[in-house]
């Protein structure tokens, strides 16, 4: 890549003049369902290749495919989550291609008429502003099989344990403009499809991918496009195929926006294909021609009758929706007036919002919110732990802020017993007593620790004269001597009562 085309903000300057990126996702999100879409076998990640297999996931012939409901369920509910149209009338069509692990020759999928039209999701990005990014559609289809090429130097392995899961393809709009929106779309829609509890989104089992198209055009192109809705304004687009991480997503747009700046620049046409991401490299590779729609030979499958849905269907399930992301976050701000960062930190995933309600019930909600973000954030980051493995319970840690409240122990040895209760999954009450860190609270005792500060530092008193911010000095000291279990607000009110001809109060 040459260093003639550098990245600036949303634009990639070439030598003839800036250029704009825009990126679509077809997001593909494996259904969380125990079953398949068309059968009954087990979908569960991790079993011995071909375990997890019926004959009709094999496409033996004479076996029809049976509509797994529940499935369908779970496709409305995140279209709802979506805010998008749920279409009463799909249909499933096949789609007509050849490789190994599809035991059919075909996929089932929806082309014409899918379950889900168009939707919308709202995208926060780090410098505070917000995007809205369009959805186009999402249908459902079966996932194929997996070939395993690392098995044999001489044959192609095929696992089928796959193949017949259900996933729901999420088409965006192209409203994307660089990498880092891109990157914090797929995190957002990840975030509402886990709180539906539709998709568990982890990308590095393959539950969750996404082919990311990407073309650039010139300055204005895009703006063209909103007022026309014509694509030509957009530029020849390239799909990168099975990207597996958001981080991956960012690498892939940079270099493929990048590479096609550089063919175009040269004077060369960017020719419509697929490409593949090597994530160990940071590049993208032809993997095959782009295919159209024609080219897969859609038709009605004539298995399946067309998927009819009713109103009550429908609003059962929109009645059973969980507080998304979007109205959580607006609520953490209005009921516990949380800055939006904190709300936006405290809503990301589900469990840490709830946690978070449980430790702030009754309690000062922005110091609950600085203990979660905080020091349990952190041990939990630094052993790599889920909410759900913490030796600390939100019960635990709401008991820790009580004790501080109610001036049982300082915020500094609350520090000191968070870590023994992380060690031990004890409760602090118990670990203050047992360990004798209650607070120090009798002025007669601080008064006594106060004295022999000043008795033993004359030379420090004399100094309070020119320097009064000295002070800080003679409470860290006080601290010491009573092994920092001393109320500091009591040290300091007695220390300025003492001191104070001496500071000028």
């Amino acid at each position: 890549m040459s260093e003639a085309v550098k990245t600036r903000g949303k634009l990639i300057q070439g030598e003839s003049g800036p250029w704009e990126v825009v990126i679509g996702l077809e997001v593909h999100a494996q259904v969380l369902s125990k079953a398949k879409l068309f059968s009954g076998a087990s979908t569960e990640f991790g079993g011995a290749p071909n375990s997890h297999v019926s004959l009709v996931d094999a496409g033996m012939p004479g076996m029809l495919p049976v509509i797994n409901d529940f499935c369908v369920e779970q496709a409305v509910r995140t279209g709802l989550g979506l805010q998008a149209q749920i279409n009463k009338v799909s249909v499933f069509d096949r789609k007509n291609y050849f490789y190994a692990d599809l035991p059919q020759g075909y996929q089932i999928s929806q082309y014409k008429q899918p379950i889900v039209g168009e939707g919308e999701v709202h995208v926060d990005l780090p410098a505070g502003e917000s995007v809205t990014v369009r959805i186009e559609r999402l249908h459902l289809e079966q996932d194929a099989g997996k070939s395993l090429h690392d098995q044999d130097p001489h044959f192609t392995f095929v696992d089928l344990n796959r193949s017949g899961v259900a996933l729901m393809e999420i088409v965006s709009k192209p409203d994307m403009r660089s990498a880092d929106e891109a990157a914090a779309y797929l995190k957002k829609l990840r975030e509402i499809l886990r709180y539906l509890g539709t998709c568990d989104g982890n990308m590095d089992e393959g539950s969750m991918r996404a082919d990311v198209n990407v073309s650039v055009c010139r300055v204005g192109g895009y703006e063209k496009f909103i007022e026309t809705g014509s694509f030509e304004y957009l530029g020849t687009r390239c799909e990168i195929k099975n990207v597996n991480s958001m981080r991956f997503v960012a690498q892939a747009i940079e270099y493929e926006s990048r590479r096609q700046v550089e063919v175009l620049e040269s004077g060369r046409a960017i020719d419509q294909e697929t490409r593949l991401f090597d994530n160990k490299s940071g590049v993208t590779r032809p993997m095959r021609s782009k295919e159209e729609a024609h080219d897969y030979r859609y038709f009605p499958d004539p298995d399946l009758l067309p998927l009819e849905l009713d109103d009550a269907f429908i609003e059962r399930i929109r009645l059973s929706l969980p507080e998304l992301p979007d109205a959580k976050k607006a609520r953490f701000v209005s009921q516990y007036g949380l800055s939006p960062y904190d709300a936006t930190v405290l809503t990301a995933e589900r469990e840490t919002a709830e946690f978070y309600e449980s430790v702030a019930k009754d309690r000062d909600a922005k110091a609950a919110a600085n203990w979660v973000t905080g020091d349990f954030f952190a041990s939990l980051n630094r052993d790599n732990k889920a909410i759900a493995e913490s030796p600390v319970s939100a019960a635990a840690l709401g008991e820790l802020i009580d004790l501080i409240a109610d001036g049982t122990i300082s915020g500094k040895i609350a520090k000191d017993v968070f870590v023994i209760m992380y060690e031990t999954s004890g409760m602090p009450r118990a670990i203050v007593e047992e360990r004798g860190l209650r607070q120090v609270t009798d002025t007669g005792a601080i008064a006594k620790a106060i004295d022999d500060v000043i008795d033993s530092n004359p030379q420090k008193v004399e100094e309070l004269l020119k320097k009064p911010k000295l002070i800080g000095w003679f409470v860290g000291e006080v601290m010491k001597r009573t092994q920092g279990k001393a109320n500091p607000q009591a040290v300091n009110e007695l220390l300025r009562a003492k001191l104070g001809d001496r500071i000028g109060s």
